[in-house]
């Protein structure tokens, strides 16, 4: 079996997506995920200009031979745009593999150790009364557990406190330069305990409560951050602060026992390697999408075992319904499986990318279908072209870029 073509598909159906589909002379297709949210062409460029050309020919069943040598052979290694490309020939390959096998991709990960995966959505409301109204949203729809975002007093926009559809779902605009937002630290660490409580009050202490700082702490910060709302029992504090430095994470812990999670904007495991070995955070968040595939991730999720720590893959709505059913698919199969992210997606993405995972009781399923059970609809994709969109920026209130 040998491939023979390579075709990239940029798409919007309400966000940007970057997909690559691999044929292979038997008739086989596989689809993988490069979506790089604010990037996209980036991506789309090195896949179509630097990868396709190296695939064709290429034998689809070696995985890991074919993974180091796009790592390896770009000489200029790690980074998202080249991580996020390997991503999508990896998850292209796996899907065939599983195809040409007439398996689910999960069965070739070592079968399923698990029923189902535990995922938790996302609440937000831009004061505590419409938070609150968002966690009754959310647990009407079965989430087991919920990220809790708000405003914060004196600031007019808030990264991750966005609106919502009737179902939750975020309602996103497209815009062709940077939302710029404000952002007060201090106000921001006075409020958060405030909210914790606040749903508390109203949900009881069972619910497992989650909370993104998004990076926008200082390490001393993060660990008074995790010390004030150790009374509220989160599920973790995620993103604290930016862990480009992991040695920062040490202070972190010391001074906290609010579980950590960190890792969304990760590559490779050299990112981890010390937060990991020194057992400074309790999940690990990197997408498939993001981290060059399901074959280093597997490989970071036995690594973070080995040192009693979970995986909890990224899963916001600007990874595809093929990124998404990869991460189903893993989760189901890993030993140290925490709990999956999950926004879910609009109907018309849906639409565009034609899953076989299904939703239900606030848990997923990857399904049976053979492969990562994910079809695209490239006619319906080409009705709906890129659009330029740009993730927001922060500023302080007075007036400078916040450096994170």
């Amino acid at each position: 079996m040998k491939i023979v073509d390579a075709k990239v598909v940029v798409t919007s159906p309400g966000r940007n997506f970057v997909t690559l589909k691999l044929t292979t002379d038997d008739g086989l297709t596989g689809l993988g995920d490069a979506t790089l949210n604010g990037r996209e062409l980036a991506v789309a460029g090195y896949l179509t200009d630097h990868v396709a050309p190296l695939l064709t020919g290429l034998d689809p069943h070696r995985i890991e031979d074919t993974w180091q040598y796009l790592y390896r052979g770009a000489y200029w290694r790690r980074g998202p745009v080249t991580m996020a490309a390997i991503a999508a020939v990896d998850v292209a390959l796996w899907d065939i593999k599983a195809k040409a096998a007439g398996l689910p991709l999960y069965q070739l990960l070592g079968g399923a150790s698990r029923e189902r995966v535990r995922t938790y959505g996302h609440a937000n409301g831009r004061d505590i009364p419409e938070l609150l109204d968002s966690v009754r949203a959310r647990l009407a729809q079965g989430y087991p557990a919920v990220r809790i975002q708000t405003g914060i007093p004196g600031l007019k926009a808030v990264y991750g406190v966005h609106s919502t559809d009737d179902e939750g779902a975020p309602v996103l605009h497209q815009q062709a330069r940077p939302l710029v937002e404000d952002w007060d630290t201090d106000a921001y660490l006075r409020h958060i305990p405030s909210v914790f409580e606040a749903v508390r009050a109203e949900f009881g202490d069972e619910l497992p409560l989650l909370h993104d700082a998004h990076h926008r702490l200082t390490p001393i910060q993060a660990a008074r951050l995790g010390k004030d709302l150790e009374p509220y029992r989160p599920f973790w504090l995620e993103d604290c602060t930016p862990a480009e430095n992991q040695e920062a994470l040490r202070l972190v812990r010391r001074h906290t026992t609010t579980p950590l999670a960190i890792g969304e904007v990760f590559n490779t495991v050299q990112d981890y390697q010390t937060l990991i070995t020194e057992q400074l955070i309790d999940y690990v968040r990197s997408a498939v999408t993001h981290f060059g595939g399901v074959t280093p991730l597997r490989k970071l999720f036995d690594l973070a075992g080995l040192y009693q720590i979970k995986s909890a893959v990224h899963g916001p709505e600007d990874i595809s319904p093929v990124g998404m059913a990869a991460a189903i698919h893993l989760d189901l199969a890993v030993h140290n499986f925490g709990i999956q992210e999950y926004s879910g997606h609009s109907a018309l993405t849906d639409e565009v990318f034609r899953h076989a995972y299904t939703f239900t009781d606030g848990h997923l399923h990857p399904g049976e279908a053979a492969g990562i059970g994910v079809e695209l609809d490239e006619e319906l994709a080409a009705a709906h072209p890129y659009e330029a969109a740009y993730l927001p920026v922060n500023r302080l209130q007075d007036g400078t870029v916040h450096d994170w």
